[in-house]
């Protein structure tokens, strides 16, 4: 999820930096600040954050009845 958050920002940041807009609010919506904010959620995507409480198909080692 955070990776896909990460690859929208990005994708946000392109479409500003190609059409050299800043949406009305120069320090908010800059490029720079746009590039950061989809970075931290690369990096926390890659560290493993936000990968779930552990439920669902999620499993270590053998699984039973699975010879």
């Amino acid at each position: 999820m955070l990776a896909i958050l990460a690859a929208i920002v990005f994708g946000f940041a392109l479409l500003l930096d190609l059409f050299e807009t800043n949406l009305g609010a120069p320090d908010l919506f800059n490029l720079h600040t746009l590039l950061m904010l989809g970075l931290l959620l690369l990096s926390l995507y890659l560290a493993g954050v936000g990968r779930g409480s552990g439920g669902g198909r999620w499993y270590r080692g053998r699984r039973s009845g699975r010879g």
